[in-house]
């Protein structure tokens, strides 16, 4: 048997190093320590009750499954942080939730409400929609008998205690139908609290009196049986509605006019000659926010105008502010130019403010009544900047170039110094000329390095939301079109204005662009990163 020789044995006995102890010490600080425990029992105490307050209220509206996924992810970063090892891991999974929640789950509910009627009108269940129907239609039954009524509330939610006149004590919310109170403290005839629930007082009735009033409380599941009301906080009334639901058949009769709204399928109780009882009911309808983006023509021609835009404003801004940034580069490249770095502070200053403050000073100064460049540079002229149509279209081109040019100066400084000089001197040797050194030589060597820029510059412009809107606001508006668009206004801002501005928000076509313009962009992008790879060949 071979013995260890004189230099093993010294190696395997050498002591750790002080760089070794203090990685070592490094280690165990990472790893446990009870100031460390402390923190992950507080920050996971935090996040548990957060996810146990998010799952009770998941499980209220009946959401089993994001429930279940609060549950398992929760519980799966409790097992991560308190167990040894899983190093990676802890790291990996706070940005994985975030990239889920932000990114993923946001892309994939967006796809969702595409393919739904989701707007004003349709943004509930059908049941909630025949609850709002039935309450909006109610009318107090007359010679109602009135019921001795005490408010009492719980978890910030108003109920009614009600004492019928056999003295039957009644208990029920407008989410719950009255049902039997077996315990309830009595002052004579009257239930005036019960178990579990705060008595308001009279001046929390007032206080509250609106939230009170609003209140309709069901007499049974039957919403045909109608609901009690009350006026002031001490009786109240029975009221019906004239409006009868028959569950079975679908319908929603009128008991006045005697017409009859049948569920047809399209989200809304229909009449014969197509009146629709609103509010309706979200329903899946398939590709038909897709067809009516490109069918109806109230909606289609409004769309291509606006789509054809969308390129010429992303091709002309990247294209003016490429040019223009390149230009000063090269100017400011020039080792004749003095005091370079202090032009170049100045260049790059439009670049260091905000955009949308910026879009918000050069809407001012181009007030048509009132702004510095009509009144003073001028002379008191009365040119509609923003309001007319190719005005507007030329003031959004000018006011992105003057933010987006410092950019492109800056990134074309850097790739012009990054060409080496004997390249350039080769070709001045050879006899070339400035332009054709410029175009033969500096310019396929700059795309090398700014193409992918540009591309990304393209794709940004082609959704930049806080220019036009905080410029002209996608006006001046065109009123033939059957969407809220305007003469500037580029897909993204289309997009917000019929999700959001107006009386008749219309999410599931917006979400239905937001799938076009992704599909887009993602083509856009992937043609022209393929065209780029071309550039490689340069280097």
């Amino acid at each position: 048997m071979t013995t260890p020789t004189t230099e093993a044995r010294d190696t395997e006995a050498a002591p750790p190093t002080k760089r070794q102890r203090q990685a070592a010490d490094i280690a165990d600080a990472a790893s446990g320590g009870w100031k460390l425990l402390l923190f992950k029992v507080i920050a996971l105490g935090i996040i548990d009750a957060l996810a146990i307050y998010a799952i009770f209220v998941l499980i209220q509206s009946d959401q089993w499954i994001p429930a279940i996924i609060v549950l398992a992810v929760t519980g799966a970063a409790n097992w991560i942080y308190f167990s040894r090892g899983n190093l990676p891991a802890k790291y990996l999974v706070p940005g994985l939730i975030f990239l889920f929640v932000f990114q993923i789950f946001a892309a994939l509910y967006t796809g969702y409400i595409a393919f739904t009627n989701y707007g004003t009108g349709h943004n509930s269940t059908k049941e909630s929609a025949v609850n709002s129907l039935m309450l909006a239609a109610q009318e107090r039954v007359p010679d109602s008998p009135a019921y001795e009524l005490t408010i009492v509330e719980q978890l910030g939610e108003f109920s009614f205690l009600v004492t019928e006149s056999d003295g039957d004590v009644l208990l029920g919310g407008s989410e719950r139908p009255l049902a039997e109170v077996s315990v309830a403290e009595m002052d004579g005839d009257k239930a005036v609290s019960v178990p579990g629930y705060n008595t308001l007082g009279f001046g929390q009735i007032v206080a509250n009196q609106n939230a009170i009033a609003d209140m309709a409380v069901p007499l049974s599941d039957d919403p045909n049986d109608g609901a009690l009301r009350t006026p002031d906080g001490s009786m109240a009334y029975v009221y019906l509605s004239k409006l009868v639901y028959d569950e079975d058949a679908g319908t929603m009769t009128d008991t006045r006019s005697g017409v009859v709204y049948s569920d047809i399928g399209t989200g809304a109780f229909t009449a014969d000659d197509g009146t629709e009882l609103m509010p309706g009911w979200q329903i899946n309808v398939g590709a038909d926010n897709f067809v009516r983006a490109f069918s109806e023509e109230s909606i289609r021609g409004p769309f291509f105008t606006v789509l054809i835009w969308t390129f010429v404003f992303a091709f002309l801004s990247v294209f003016t502010c490429f040019a223009l940034g390149l230009f000063v580069a090269i100017v400011f490249n020039d080792p004749r130019m003095k005091s370079k770095k202090y032009y170049r502070v100045l260049m790059i200053l439009p670049y260091a403010f905000p955009g949308f403050l910026s879009a918000l000073v050069w809407a001012g100064m181009m007030n048509q009544e009132f702004g510095f460049i009509n009144e003073v540079l001028l002379g008191g002229a009365n040119i509609p900047w923003l309001t007319n149509e190719w005005l507007a279209k030329f003031s959004i081109l000018l006011v992105n170039l003057w933010l987006g040019f410092p950019y492109m100066f800056l990134i074309c400084t850097g790739a012009l110094q990054a060409i080496p000089e004997d390249v350039q001197e080769a070709a001045r040797v050879d006899g070339a000329s400035a332009w054709q050194v410029f175009h033969a030589i500096k310019l396929p060597l700059l795309f090398v390095s700014v193409a992918p820029l540009l591309i990304s510059s393209f794709a940004f412009n082609f959704n930049n939301f806080s220019l036009i809107y905080m410029l002209t606001g996608g006006g001046p508006r065109d009123v033939t079109a059957g969407v809220n668009v305007g003469a500037t206004d580029i897909l993204i801002t289309m997009v917000y204005k019929v999700a959001f501005v107006g009386s008749n928000a219309d999410y599931g076509l917006a979400s239905a662009f937001s799938i076009i313009i992704f599909i887009l962009v993602a083509t856009i992008s992937v043609l022209a990163f393929r065209r780029t790879k071309a550039l490689e060949e340069l280097n």
